[in-house]
């Protein structure tokens, strides 16, 4: 009797349970409506019952009935904006939202750099600061739970318990970019301002589009059959990638000459030849000139103490990214993958003998920056209560390049990365959901883990530009960020992967209701994340308000548009550039700087360059005949200096259409 009465509770309260009514996890108090549009509530309730919807900016009721599975939807209008306000939802029990706004909605989205927070790992500028002043009820903040699906969801987690008032206690941990975009929107307009943070590091742009559109874009087609192929579950996309990653590491491995038939040759000794070049560590290898994906054999010699000898050692390598083999006179002590995981290895005291020891690392880095990275103090050896430090000088050999290479297969194994940069699961389990969700528009950043596919750029970001706009079902604002000058300066001009990407995003702007920041005056060579967060968020914030909002301003800096060639002269006309142009040091000459210049032999050179009237002239004393002229065509273009009225950056670009380094 006791137990059927305990089984009988048990289906009451999941009866009741069932019959609360539900609503996507972005539906919070605190949070955002986009004004002046028409709002739907998805939801769920029990079975076949009336469900309501009041809302007390107009104090009208909206009603539908659930379905036999429970779900239901009701649209509702939104009025200008203003606040708060509260909406009702109830099915005979209330769901209450309290504290909503009606203002402006944007999805922020991207890598690490639109996911680098104010504190937290990203440490802006001044941030200790700009936490401090963090006092903005108006703006409000919403963070998307990192999650991977390999089909579209309706529903994600938030972080931070759903919508929260932007203060000094819900800043840190939020996108910076999307903070301080949000604070320049709202005082320049003095409206309510949500924005969502959907973000995730080191992600590609396909892992943010769906799978219809991927579809339609050359180099995915083959993914997207195999997905289909695999009916999207994720046991069978396993096993495939279990049979392609076998067959890549042949292929792979093969090439490296580190190996000969799999077997490491340069583990047992020091090696001295030409091809051993010097490199500080820690750092990521491209702060350090060396701009490849691939792996890269590093070799220490070290001096293990008399005292240390039969004892067990340790060895601490910092991070390393991506994979590693790390090997202790020609023998294998450890191998991680993870490019966020801290190495540390073991030498069994059978093995530790006092003397010279060689530790030899062979790094794999598949994309975006790679090598022994973290803190000097994070590189150590430790013994018998004593630690010797592995920070300095290494030698390094590159083994083989990812280019030219066959692509390594995506794990769609794990629930972060490298999963999460597998084609759609990002789109699927972080976008998809608030496609239903009105917003303003979209602001982006990203492109530095598609760098090696710059030329695939030029079709993919259009396209899932479109991709966004298709699913939201109307042609909303989109905004990005173009990469940040970073990586060694170069001491002459050269091709460059990111100078491509940057050319497809700015072939981008041909789409309707785009714009776009550019910030290479504020990057930093040797950190991917440059710490001037206010002033991206701002210059995104004048690109809204030209493209998004109408207002009669410069939002953007000189686009190129012509030029002529006059002589040994090259003579460029440029669009935007209100009252003129001009430098950004105001040097009283009119010098430009960041120009090269070539001939019919393509072989570029720096270049003069002085601003004549609206116009910039470009010579070069060596290129008598010149045919082609580039601007900030570089991964560092640091001293860029032209600029509009405004005091907004002309883009780099280039005159020419010659073959590109990832124009396959």
């Amino acid at each position: 009797m006791k137990k059927y009465q305990l089984t009988l509770l048990s289906l009451c309260v999941a009866a009741f349970a069932q019959a609360k009514v539900t609503l996507p996890s972005f539906f919070t108090d605190n949070m955002v409506i986009q004004q002046n549009s028409r709002l739907t509530l998805p939801g769920k309730a029990k079975a076949g019952k009336q469900v309501t919807v009041k809302v007390s900016w107009n104090n009208e009721k909206y009603t539908t009935q659930a379905a036999a599975d429970g779900h239901f939807t009701i649209e509702v209008p939104t009025p200008s904006a203003g606040g708060p306000y509260q909406i009702t939802v109830s099915d005979g029990e209330k769901l209450v939202l309290n504290n909503v706004l009606s203002g402006e909605v944007w999805i922020c989205s991207g890598q690490s750099n639109m996911e680098m927070p104010v504190a937290g790992w990203g440490k802006v500028m001044n941030y200790e600061q700009e936490v401090a002043d963090a006092d903005y009820p108006s703006i409000r903040l919403l963070q998307v739970k990192k999650t991977v699906a390999f089909s579209p969801q309706e529903n994600v987690e938030m972080n931070m318990n759903g919508w929260q008032e932007c203060s000094s206690a819900t800043v840190p941990e939020f996108s910076s970019v999307a903070y301080f975009y949000a604070r320049k929107l709202w005082k320049e307009l003095n409206i309510p301002v949500g924005v969502i943070d959907c973000t995730w590091g080191g992600t590609p742009a396909e892992s943010w589009t769906s799978h219809q559109t991927l579809k339609q874009v050359m180099g995915f087609q083959k993914k997207m059959a195999e997905m289909e192929s695999a009916g999207f579950r994720r046991e069978k996309l396993v096993e495939l990638y279990h049979r392609e990653m076998d067959e890549w590491l042949q292929q792979f491995d093969a090439k490296d000459p580190g190996l000969k038939d799999g077997t490491p040759q340069w583990i047992s000794a020091l090696q001295t030849g030409n091809e051993w070049k010097p490199m500080e560590l820690p750092a990521y290898w491209e702060t350090r000139g060396l701009n490849v994906d691939g792996t890269v054999w590093f070799q220490k010699e070290v001096e293990i103490p008399a005292d240390w000898n039969g004892k067990e050692i340790t060895f601490h390598l910092a991070m390393i990214d991506d994979d590693d083999i790390t090997y202790f006179n020609g023998k294998e002590i450890g191998r991680t993958s993870g490019c966020n995981t801290v190495r540390a290895y073991q030498i069994p005291a059978a093995l530790a003998k006092a003397g010279r020891g060689v530790i030899t690392i062979r790094a794999i880095d598949y994309g975006g920056e790679g090598g022994i990275h973290g803190e000097p103090r994070q590189m150590y050896m430790e013994a018998n209560g004593k630690k010797i430090s592995l920070a300095g000088n290494w030698n390094y050999h590159i083994g083989v390049s990812m280019t030219g290479a066959p692509s390594r297969p995506l794990s769609p194994e794990g629930t972060g990365w490298p999963t999460s940069c597998y084609p759609t699961v990002l789109y699927n389990a972080m976008i998809h959901p608030f496609t239903v969700f009105p917003i303003k528009g979209a602001i982006w950043y990203q492109g530095e883990n598609n760098a090696g596919r710059a030329y695939q750029y030029r079709t993919l970001f259009p396209a899932m530009i479109n991709d966004w706009r298709q699913q939201w079902g109307y042609e909303f604002p989109f905004l990005w960020v173009q990469l940040a000058n970073f990586m060694a300066v170069e001491d002459q001009p050269k091709d460059s992967d990111w100078a491509e990407l940057r050319e497809a995003q700015n072939m981008t702007l041909s789409l309707p209701k785009t714009g776009q920041a550019v910030i290479t005056d504020i990057g930093e060579a040797f950190d991917i994340h440059p710490k001037n967060k206010q002033e991206v968020g701002k210059r995104l914030a004048k690109a809204a308000l030209q493209v998004a909002y109408g207002q009669p301003v410069l939002g953007e800096g000189p686009v190129y548009k012509s030029m002529k060639v006059e002589g040994e002269k090259v003579i460029l006309t440029f669009g935007n550039v209100g009252d003129g142009v001009t430098t950004s040091d105001r040097n009283r000459y009119g010098y430009v700087n960041g120009f090269s210049i070539a001939g019919a032999d393509r072989k570029f050179v720096w270049a003069k360059a002085y601003i004549d009237g609206n116009k910039v002239v470009v010579f070069s004393e060596k290129v008598p005949n010149p045919v082609a002229v580039r601007y900030g065509w570089s991964n560092n273009p640091y001293d860029d200096n032209l600029v509009n009225s405004a005091g907004l950056l002309a883009s780099p670009f280039r005159t020419d259409q010659w073959k590109g380094i990832t124009e396959k």
